[in-house]
C-alpha cells in the first residue's frame, strides 16, 4: 500500500486519552480466565486461600496453624477449633507488546496511533488497578550520538504500577519514532525470557512480518500468561483506492516490485489479504489466543469498552 505519513503525532497524555475517556477507564478493570498468583499481594482476588480481609471458609484446626486465625465464636458453640479462611489478593502483570515498525507507520488514519492510543488505555488501566504494567516497542528507531536515527530491535518501560506511572507510560509511548523491520521472532524470544509474573499479554500489531509472525507468538504463549492479539489494518489495506503502472517499495527493507494495478489483480489481492487473516485467525484460535482485528478507523473508546470487553480482556 502507499505509504500516507500522520499529519501529526501527538505530544501530550491528553492527546492519547482524553479525560472523558480516562474517567471511562477508570471504572474498568483487566480479567483473565485462569487464575493468577504473583509475587506480591495486588488487586487481583484469587481462588487460593490466604490472608486476606474478606472471609471464605472455614476448615478443622491442625497442630501448627496460627491461633490468631482460629474462630473463637465456633469453639464457644462448639467446642471445636475452626480456621478462618479468607480470599487472597494476588499480583496480576499486563505486558503490552506493540509494534513499531515501518509498516504500522501507514495508513490514514495512522495504524501506530491507534496502537499507541490502544497501548496507553490498556496502560492506564492496569496502572489504576495496581497491576504490574510493561510496554515493549518491537522496532522503531533510536537516536545515535550523531543525531541520527538508527532502526533498534525493541526498547521497553518496565513494572510500572499505580497511578502516578501514568506520566512515565505516557512519556514512553510519545517519544516512540516508528521505523525499521524490527525483529519479531527475535525480540519475542527476549521477551519470553525476561517477562515476569503472570498476567495478560496483549500483541498490538498488523501482523505483516515478512519472516512470519508463526514463532514469535509462540514464544510469547505460556509462563502463565494469557495472551491477546489485536490486529490493526488500515482502510486503504483493506479498500486500496490506486490503479496504473506503479513501482512499490518495501517500507520496511527497500525490496522494490514493479506492477500494474488492475481491477482483477485488486480482486485477487483482497482475496489474499482475506486469506492471509483467515490463518492468523486459525493460528491464534488453535492455540487459544484471543484475536481481534480491527482497521484503524476504530475508536479507542469503541475499542477497549466494546470489542474487547466482549473478548474478555476488560470487565
Amino acid at each position: 500500500m502507499q505509504k500516507l505519513q500522520s499529519p501529526s503525532r501527538p505530544e501530550r497524555l491528553d492527546e492519547l486519552l482524553d479525560p472523558q475517556m480516562v474517567a471511562r477507564l477508570g471504572a474498568l478493570d483487566l480479567t483473565s480466565r485462569k487464575v493468577l498468583a504473583g509475587k506480591m499481594k495486588g488487586e487481583r482476588r484469587s481462588k487460593r486461600r490466604g490472608q486476606s480481609v474478606e472471609f471464605a471458609d472455614h476448615r478443622q484446626y491442625v497442630v501448627g496453624d496460627d491461633l490468631r486465625h482460629i474462630d473463637w465464636n465456633i469453639f464457644g458453640r462448639l467446642d471445636r477449633l475452626f480456621l478462618k479462611l479468607f480470599l487472597e489478593e494476588e499480583d496480576l502483570s499486563l505486558h503490552v507488546v506493540l509494534d513499531a515498525t515501518a509498516s504500522l507507520d501507514c495508513g490514514q488514519p495512522s495504524k501506530f496511533l491507534l496502537a499507541q492510543r490502544l497501548a496507553c488505555a490498556l496502560g492506564y488501566i492496569g496502572l489504576v488497578n495496581l497491576h504490574r504494567v510493561t510496554v515493549t516497542a518491537v522496532g522503531g528507531l533510536a537516536p545515535t550520538p550523531e543525531g541520527d536515527l538508527r532502526p533498534q530491535l525493541m526498547s521497553a518501560v518496565r513494572d510500572l504500577r499505580g497511578r502516578r506511572r501514568l506520566q512515565d507510560l505516557s512519556r514512553f509511548l510519545l517519544q516512540l519514532e516508528p521505523g525499521g523491520p524490527g525483529g519479531f521472532t527475535e525480540a519475542a524470544k527476549r521477551i519470553a525470557l525476561t517477562r515476569k509474573g503472570k498476567g495478560v499479554m496483549v500483541v498490538i500489531s498488523d501482523f505483516f512480518v515478512k519472516e512470519g509472525y508463526e514463532n514469535g507468538l509462540r514464544l510469547l504463549l505460556g509462563r502463565g500468561y494469557e495472551v491477546y492479539a489485536v490486529q490493526v489494518l488500515s482502510p486503504q489495506e483493506l479498500e486500496p483506492d490506486v490503479g496504473g503502472d506503479l513501482r512499490l517499495k518495501d517500507c520496511e527493507d527497500g525490496d522494490v516490485a514493479e506492477v500494474t494495478i488492475t481491477a482483477p489483480l485488486l480482486k485477487r489481492y483482497k482475496q489474499m489479504l482475506a486469506a492471509y487473516c483467515a490463518r492468523l485467525r486459525d493460528f491464534c484460535a488453535a492455540r487459544s489466543i484471543v484475536l481481534q482485528t480491527v482497521p484503524s478507523t476504530t475508536p479507542v473508546d469503541a475499542l477497549v469498552l466494546d470489542y474487547l470487553r466482549r473478548k474478555g480482556l476488560v470487565r
